[in-house]
């Protein structure tokens, strides 16, 4: 059983020793992935019996990024628009919008909620499969990956959800996993597009990455991985790419890091994922970045701080920001007024326990009554995507939380 020719056997390694014991257990087999030119509302949506409508959104900057909306629940009833509040679900990095449609339909936070009478709408990246339009440039450009989160939250983010306000009319709830909290919270310390939302609930909060303990994220920042790539001439950051898993590969032999499990050493050990749904992962993610987006991550991971991307060269940073360091990004810039509910695990290596502290303690004058902080002691970074509990545990406390907005 194989995902992907070049390079992804040091990903599917773990998924095939799973898929083995799945097999020998009678356990779910593995859902190959879609062909490319069927979009997600046909592959991961339809499928379950859900209408799908799949858009396009072109950011300032000429990126054509796909959208998916699933207007209405299986059971029918009133259709989108203005009747049923709209959300947005914004994926985290490496990933894309099929993160929330991974568990099977009953569980999957995007058909939950539209089970629940929302209109769902699911975003996907610059650079992942399917948002790698562009009105004028290809992905074999290098200019098409001269990015880092800063234009996510400067250019995608804003299109997205301004995108949604026009066609729906109403304002919005967002929901971020990891990089999409990152693209949120920065847009939010700026006082940027809170106009067209109604509240936010923030997965795995990333705001601070200093004190992140995964591994194979903290070697590879240490070791300037990301940057070598960058020097090697490599814009484009594909995890499955030869180059990416050669250097992996080398991590993965140092003393200390193991990565039998290659998911569980970036994300920390998830509670509760089954076995089927890391093949499942495994066919559709990891999806590419740019290599500039890892370098900036890598910066804030060395550095502690949550600043824009430094070109460590003072002429460059004064031509980007007038200034000979990067700006910050000011956390307690966020209004206290606006609706947070913020879910962050125990186990979890990239989204570190302390380093969410650091963000928690950044918006202590938060409004008491606007403000819903939950925490799992046994999750990990994966398990508020993948895991077979996540709708109990965390999925209706969120609902709960969005229905009092």
């Amino acid at each position: 059983m194989h995902y992907n020719s070049t390079g992804s056997s040091l990903w599917s390694e773990a998924g095939n020793r799973k898929a083995l014991k799945a097999q020998e257990t009678g356990i779910g087999m593995v859902a190959m992935a879609p062909s490319s030119d069927e979009g997600i509302c046909k592959s991961m949506v339809e499928t379950h019996g859900y209408e799908c409508e799949e858009h396009t959104v072109t950011t300032e900057d000429g990126y054509i990024l796909s959208v998916q909306r699933i207007p209405m629940g299986r059971s029918g009833g009133t259709r989108g628009t203005g009747t049923r509040p709209p959300v947005l679900l914004q994926h985290g990095l490496l990933m894309d919008a099929i993160t929330w449609l991974l568990l099977p339909p009953e569980q999957s936070l995007a058909l939950v909620l539209s089970d629940n009478g929302y209109d769902v709408w699911l975003a996907n990246s610059r650079g992942t499969k399917y948002s790698k339009g562009h009105t004028s440039l290809s992905p074999n450009d290098p200019g098409y990956w001269d990015w880092s989160w800063d234009e996510l939250v400067a250019y995608d983010l804003p299109a997205t959800i301004q995108y949604v306000y026009d066609q729906t009319g109403q304002k919005l709830h967002y929901v971020g996993h990891s990089q999409g909290t990152l693209m949120a919270l920065a847009a939010f310390s700026k006082d940027e597009v809170l106009n067209m939302l109604r509240s936010a609930a923030l997965l795995c909060p990333i705001a601070y990455m200093g004190q992140l303990t995964s591994p194979l994220a903290k070697n590879a920042a240490d070791a300037f991985i990301a940057e070598t790539v960058y020097w090697l001439g490599l814009d484009e950051f594909d995890p499955r790419g030869e180059t990416v898993v050669k250097l992996l590969k080398e991590i993965c032999s140092k003393p200390g890091v193991d990565c039998t499990n290659l998911l569980t050493s970036f994300t920390g050990q998830n509670c509760c994922l089954n076995s089927s749904i890391v093949n499942m992962f495994l066919d559709h993610e990891p999806q590419p970045s740019a290599t500039k987006n890892m370098v900036h991550l890598a910066q804030m991971i060395r550095q502690g701080t949550i600043t824009m991307y430094d070109y460590v060269d003072v002429v460059e940073n004064m031509k980007h920001y007038g200034q000979p360091t990067p700006p910050a990004y000011n956390m307690t810039g966020i209004p206290n007024d606006f609706p947070l509910f913020v879910s962050y695990g125990g186990a979890d290596a990239l989204a570190d326990v302390n380093d969410v502290k650091l963000l928690l303690g950044s918006l202590k004058d938060h409004d008491g009554d606007k403000f819903v902080v939950q925490y799992r002691d046994d999750y990990a970074h994966a398990d508020y995507v993948m895991a077979e509990n996540a709708k109990q545990d965390v999925y209706d406390p969120l609902i709960a939380f969005f229905r009092l907005q």
